[in-house]
């Protein structure tokens, strides 16, 4: 596989995983809720994922 596919690849799925985490964000009835998705999204893991 072409280094341009996976790089595609790689940006579809961080895309999609930064629209996941927008909408469980909104749909949270808690901000103690919101805090947690947002430390977990912040996370050195987490972040590896979505650049």
């Amino acid at each position: 596989m072409s280094s341009v596919t996976t790089s595609w690849r790689q940006r579809r799925q961080a895309s999609r995983t930064r629209r996941a985490l927008a909408q469980a964000v909104a749909r949270t009835s808690s901000p103690a809720m919101r805090d947690e998705l947002l430390t977990m999204a912040n996370s050195t893991q987490f972040t590896n994922i979505l650049r």
